[in-house]
């Protein structure tokens, strides 16, 4: 018999595993989802889930090698950037 090269099974974590994985609260997870602002997730069913690799990749851009680091890419926060809020663009509700 031929053995068939298949590729290696991608691990899955739910929302709660992910959390504990990048040592986050639930809470703070699910508001890095709805802000998109996170690792990027899949939704299965009813199911969130998320790849371990790419919790592992998002979590690599907040490498740095000093609090100076220029080159750093910023891992933004779990919370509305205030630049997007409506009181912040020069708009008003009457326009």
């Amino acid at each position: 018999m031929s053995q068939i090269d298949e590729p290696p099974i991608e691990r899955l974590l739910l929302a709660p595993e992910a959390a504990k994985h990048l040592r986050l609260s639930p809470a703070t997870l699910a508001k890095h989802r709805c802000y998109g602002t996170g690792p990027v997730y899949r939704k299965n069913g009813g199911r969130i889930l998320y790849a371990l690799t790419d919790l592992n990749d998002w979590s690599r851009r907040g490498v740095r090698r000093s609090t100076s680091d220029r080159d750093a890419v910023a891992t933004p926060p779990a919370q509305a950037h205030a630049a997007l809020a409506p009181a912040y663009t020069g708009r008003r509700g009457d326009d």
